[in-house]
């Protein structure tokens, strides 16, 4: 992923997307040659400089303080999977961490592993990420002939899994795996120079079982701070 040039992409994707009247500023009319906001008035909304707003969208994060970047966030009235896509891309930009790149992976604690086996009902399972999960998912959506039948709401799940790697993508900028897809799929390429981002904790999954036939399933992901970032999703 080329972390400079995503930058510059969502930062312009979503300052086309807000008005002047949706972010406050008084339009005097006249044709506009951009669509959304022009650079000046988003630099106007944030308190910064024109050309520091330009030196931002141009891709350049790396020294971009945090105070400046929740000005960002304001002035484009980000949401939270938006702004924390920005604090990621901007800790990209600054460069590899002094942290070693090695640690422990993630155990399942015996409290966790108690709360699974009561969940008797339902299907359960817990992870550290969902980055193979989503990614599986998206392969399944993309490149296999059979998805389209299986996934009632075919689109709405292939938009969904697009948005939830973007996500993720901008806290792993090294993950190449992540890109593989835009070579093999053009909706998969055409959604993703969307730059979307979109958390995708509950929902509703319709799909049609080649045995059971059209089943509603609802899903729900729950974060367990307190066991080093596992999550159960059911």
């Amino acid at each position: 992923m080329d972390s400079q040039n995503d930058v510059q992409q969502f930062l312009t994707a979503l300052r086309a997307r807000l008005t002047p009247e949706k972010a406050g500023l008084t339009s005097f009319g006249g044709e506009r040659r951009v669509l959304g906001l022009r650079r000046e008035e988003v630099a106007q909304l944030a308190g910064v400089s024109t050309a520091y707003c330009t030196r931002m969208e141009r891709g350049d994060l790396s020294t971009v303080s945090e105070s400046v970047l929740y000005a960002l966030v304001r002035a484009l009235q980000l949401n939270e999977a938006e702004s924390a896509h920005l604090f990621d891309l901007s800790k990209a930009a600054s460069g590899p961490r002094c942290e070693s790149r090695a640690k422990p992976e993630a155990q399942v604690s015996p409290v966790v592993a108690q709360l699974l086996d009561t969940m008797r009902d339902v299907p359960a399972v817990a992870m550290k990420r969902i980055t193979t999960t989503v990614g599986s998912n998206a392969r399944s959506f993309f490149l296999d002939d059979r998805a389209k039948d299986f996934y009632l709401d075919w689109e709405t799940s292939a938009r969904s899994a697009v948005s939830a790697l973007r996500l993720l993508a901008g806290q792993d900028p090294s993950d190449k795996a992540l890109m593989a897809l835009a070579t093999r799929s053009t909706d998969f390429r055409t959604w993703w120079g969307g730059h979307t981002v979109r958390t995708h904790s509950s929902g509703t999954k319709r799909i049609n079982h080649p045995i059971v036939g059209e089943m509603s399933l609802n899903f729900e992901t729950m974060m367990l701070p307190s066991s080093g970032g596992i999550m159960i999703a059911t």
